[in-house]
């Protein structure tokens, strides 16, 4: 089979490592529009459900996946007046760059053509040719009709920046301003870089001037208004050299249809989640992993598409749920900054409005140190029992595992 990916990111070359693993005789070609090694972004998130399907379907890259990656063990929450508050839970994060360097060198080890600086105009002759180039798909675009293609614009205002200040665990700070709330997201993802996702409704981000500034003057205003959790670190935006400036509206993209012949739509080209929740690259890769499934299993090619189709759209249902009701939170986010500091984090977990009254009684209690230190030792016991039974992972006892990130903010 003649396959051709167009979009080289997480999906996109990772769909092309399982196409040729499946069949080393199929004919794999990634085209990617942006040269060798630009891509927009900072870090990705991840969970061990990730890992565990990585491992089941390529240990060679997911070994070097989790080995490449930085781990945290909880949420803190920091919000103007409050006392810090801090969230269980526990996660992966990874440069984006270095996620798809890994891929990339993975999927051409086993005979995949990569090419860049690449468009649709250069798709080769095709059995399957894979729709992964985004949530604003060019491919898509050419018959967004047939696939019933719905872009629902999200109210608030965000950007995704990075920063040289390694913060210690994946962070919430809300700061209030004359203008209004506005807050980040932040995580590190390698020894000297953080992600710092900012967020704000279009009220307060116009009321602060961001409307009107370019790049280079928005991260400076930015770095006044969160000084206090950059440590004199600076805020960079990769469009500033292009003169241009990052701040979106989130996409909430939907298709009726996923399939037109033989063109498949797969990631964000098929669907988007709100990064609150930090799903979007696991849910392009296990995409992949569903179509190289429904491929494996043999037959034509249109009923194969149709079981892919099904296959995540059921998968996805509950995610796109949480990821609405969490976006609709940010959106309110002003209506709760009254509420105590422990209230204000619990309230901001909770977002989904689905958790039991114990999930409160443990919160408030593990606010204390020694109760903290023991659900931290618990949950990465669990992450180790886990990753044991991963193919091929002989992973060091707990508490090597646990050891504290980088020191920082």
């Amino acid at each position: 089979m003649r396959i051709t990916c167009v979009g080289g990111g997480p999906a996109g070359l990772y769909f092309a490592v399982l196409a040729k693993l499946a069949g080393p005789a199929h004919e794999v070609t990634v085209l990617e529009r942006n040269p060798r090694g630009v891509t927009y972004g900072w870090g990705v998130v991840f969970w061990d459900d990730l890992l565990d399907d990585l491992f089941s379907y390529d240990p060679v890259s997911a070994r070097q996946i989790s080995d490449a990656a930085c781990q945290w063990d909880e949420y803190e929450v920091r919000a103007t007046g409050k006392s810090v508050t801090h969230l269980a839970g526990y996660g992966f994060s990874l440069g984006r760059h270095k996620l798809l360097s890994i891929l990339e060198a993975r999927a051409v080890s086993l005979g995949v053509d990569v090419r860049w600086s690449c468009d649709i105009s250069d798709i080769p002759s095709s059995d399957l040719i894979v729709a992964a180039d985004g949530a604003g798909s060019t491919l898509r675009a050419l018959d967004s009709k047939h696939f019933g293609t719905s872009v629902v614009m999200g109210g608030n205002k965000y950007i995704w920046l990075g920063t040289p200040h390694v913060f210690r665990t994946f962070t919430f700070g809300f700061e209030r301003t004359p203008a209004g709330w506005i807050w980040f997201h932040a995580y590190p993802f390698d020894d000297a870089t953080s992600t710092f996702i900012v967020e704000c409704t279009p009220a307060t981000w116009s009321g602060l001037g961001l409307d009107r500034l370019d790049a280079a003057a928005g991260c400076a205003r930015l770095e006044s208004i969160f000084a206090a959790h950059l440590d004199g670190q600076r805020l960079v935006d990769h469009r500033a050299e292009s003169g241009g400036t990052g701040w979106m509206n989130f996409r909430r993209v939907t298709n009726e249809r996923w399939d037109n012949g033989n063109v498949v739509l797969m990631g964000d080209a098929a669907h988007t989640t709100h990064f609150a929740i930090g799903s979007g690259t696991k849910l392009a890769m296990q995409d992949a992993m569903a179509l190289a499934d429904a491929l494996a299993a043999g037959g034509a090619l249109a009923p194969a598409l149709e079981k892919y189709e099904h296959r995540r759209r059921a998968a996805l249902a509950p995610l796109q749920r949480a990821a609405l009701a969490s976006s609709e939170w940010f959106e309110r986010m002003p209506d709760y900054a009254g509420l105590p500091s422990t209230r204000f984090s619990y309230a901001l977990s909770d977002r989904r409005g689905e958790y039991p009254l114990w999930r409160y009684l443990l919160h408030r209690g593990t606010q204390h140190a020694v109760p903290r230190a023991l659900l931290r030792w618990a949950l990465s016991a669990r992450r180790w029992t886990r990753a044991r039974r991963r193919p091929g992972v002989a992973p060091t006892a707990p508490a090597a595992r646990a050891a504290p990130l980088p020191t920082g903010g």
